[in-house]
């Protein structure tokens, strides 16, 4: 059994980085918490301390890792991008750079903001320990909790002839990963798994409603078992588990991320993982 519910990491008012427990999905900003200094502290319930809860970040043990992401994922993703489902997980990564916190406004450079910025509502999980050539079977027991993440894109380098079709030039910009607000543990979220839904919300329009587990193709087990054939994967490590249908390049008309949109996705039993945007020169996206 977890040692916790959920937690959140967070910023003090002395600007110390802290972990702390908490109820529900909602830590508060300005509420005065029990607060530990590092992650297995709060585990081992070691050296608590009192403190201000100033700023949300990402709910991570670890925000130093590479970030793992899994594409194609969900059936009406692959539908409405026209392509066929794979055989096994398609992964690649974005750099721990790449990590922005709930409430976090998006700064997106005119370069970012000029080639085709996307959304990407996802169901993310975190390791609890390292692992290798574990078997889907073994891999829940290497799932610390979950999470909600964005996997923010530049559409256009994802273009054959721009970029060789890549995904990570397009995905690994600096603050294109928002991850929060908090970790559920894997206890607490796989009560509800089997109906949770997740929605992404732009300017307050749903723009993505899926019920996750009627349309994953490969559950979050599967996945991490793929990942670890003959790579180690570190404990702690974040994994987004793809995106459902309804991201802006592939509705009709095409829809991208301007300057002050506000990003909303909610997952069942994990919360409200909130973000706005904010081009660097106020400038509009380029559709």
């Amino acid at each position: 059994m977890s040692t916790f519910n959920y937690l959140f990491q967070f910023e003090a008012d002395d600007q110390d980085r802290l972990f702390a427990k908490c109820d529900s999905t909602e830590p508060v900003i300005g509420a005065s918490v029990t607060a530990y200094s590092a992650f297995e502290d709060l585990l081992r319930d070691k050296n608590p301390r009192t403190a201000t809860v100033a700023k949300l970040l990402p709910p991570l043990p670890n925000m130093n890792l590479p970030i793992y992401c899994v594409g194609l994922n969900y059936k009406s993703h692959a539908k409405e991008a026209n392509l066929n489902v794979p055989a096994n997980p398609p992964l690649w990564t974005k750099p721990a750079a790449s990590l922005s916190a709930p409430n976090e406004p998006i700064s997106v450079s005119r370069f970012c903001a000029s080639h085709l910025p996307d959304w990407e509502g996802e169901l993310a999980f975190v390791t609890s320990r390292d692992c290798r050539d574990v078997s889907p079977e073994e891999a829940s027991s290497y799932i610390l909790g979950y999470t909600i993440g964005n996997d923010l894109t530049c559409r256009f380098f994802q273009l054959p002839e721009q970029a060789a079709g890549q995904f990570f030039f397009a995905k690994a910009f600096d603050k294109f990963a928002p991850i929060g607000p908090v970790l559920a543990s894997s206890d607490i979220f796989n009560k509800g798994r089997e109906n949770a839904t997740l929605t992404t919300r732009i300017n307050g329009k749903v723009k993505q409603d899926a019920i996750i587990q009627q349309e994953m193709i490969f559950n979050p087990e599967q996945v991490l078992s793929w990942m670890s054939q003959s790579t180690t994967i570190p404990a702690h490590t974040v994994v987004m588990t793809g995106t459902p249908a309804g991201v802006g390049a592939f509705r009709k008309p095409r829809e991208f991320l301007n300057d002050g949109d506000k990003i909303e996705i909610e997952i069942s039993g994990l919360g409200v993982l909130k973000n706005q945007i904010k081009f660097e020169d106020g400038q509009d996206s380029i559709m």
